[in-house]
């Protein structure tokens, strides 16, 4: 099993809002966060990026950002100006000098996850992906960056359709970027995915939900002592396996509980536990309600 794979389908995610975002001269915006993943593609020039409390990003040509959960931040076309408080809209922006071409061109917007997982989920990212042209260039994301430069410059019928289909598969080749794990990255199941023996015990919980896996397996799998397997894990991943293993059993039962068709009893099973009983024990513990009220609360 693909741990992103299982991840991405409990999320279902689509390009909730895309809008041109442009600028010419000296500008700074500042907005406050809000609880949707958001992303930009700058399309020419370049401009600053900067998360309240880090250096800022330099955002050039061809580069794409992602920010799992959007925090506070300023965009501007240089660094450390005095931003303007904004409120995010739904649609196209100009920055600065209202006349004349722009110097900055970007597609921006936000995408929308399934809500009741998302906050989980979403915690086992990394606080930005960052994929610079240089780097994506060559590479089949690059492709898929200049491809949808190519369409936002067209007016050819179904082109909202286009980019919001672009934007999708733009978001899972993003979570999959080969250079996410490395030191510097928090720990997240991006930075875990690029461990072979991690990703060996992360195949083998999401294959197998239902197993009682204890640390002595999981560390088997992974060919490791229990004492360096708990410790590489959670400095990986952010969380203790049997921790993780019991977020995602929580994450699918939610998932169905939602969808209402299945009984307590069948998720019960599915997810590792010997009844509905011990399932509802289990759910009301970690969510501080039974699964019934939740369910009904989410309808």
């Amino acid at each position: 099993m693909d741990p992103l794979s299982d991840m991405i389908a409990l999320l279902r995610p689509s390009a909730a809002v895309s809008k041109p975002i442009s600028g010419k001269g000296r500008w700074a915006v500042h907005y406050d966060a809000h609880d949707a993943p958001g992303f930009t593609i700058v399309l020419s020039g370049e401009a600053w990026l900067t998360l309240d409390g880090k250096e800022p990003l330099r955002l050039s040509e061809g580069d794409f950002l992602l920010l799992p959960t959007t925090p506070p931040f300023s965009l501007a076309s240089e660094r450390h100006i005095p931003g303007t408080r904004v409120t995010p809209r739904d649609e196209a922006v100009r920055h600065g000098d209202p006349d004349g071409a722009p110097d900055f061109m970007a597609l921006g917007g936000s995408f929308a996850f399934e809500r009741v997982n998302a906050p989980l989920l979403l915690s086992l990212l990394p606080e930005r992906i960052h994929i610079p042209a240089s780097e994506g260039r060559s590479t089949r994301f690059g492709r898929f960056v200049d491809l949808m430069a190519e369409e936002c410059a067209t007016d050819y019928p179904g082109k909202e359709l286009i980019i919001q289909r672009m934007l999708e598969a733009l978001l899972v080749e993003a979570l999959r970027w080969r250079s996410l794990g490395n030191e510097a990255t928090p720990a997240s199941l991006l930075n875990g995915m690029q461990d072979p023996a991690i990703t060996r015990v992360l195949q083998a919980i999401h294959a197998d939900v239902r197993s009682n896996w204890t640390v002595a397996e999981l560390a088997s799998v992974a060919g490791m002592s229990r004492s360096v397997f708990s410790a590489k894990f959670s400095e990986l991943i952010g969380c203790a396996p049997i921790e993780y293993l019991l977020r995602w059993r929580m994450a699918i039962a939610k998932d169905a509980l939602v969808r209402g068709k299945m009984t307590l009893s069948q998720i019960a099973e599915d997810i590792g536990y010997e009844s509905a009983s011990a399932f509802s024990t289990a759910f009301r513990k970690r969510l501080g309600c039974p699964p019934g009220k939740f369910a009904r609360a989410e309808a």
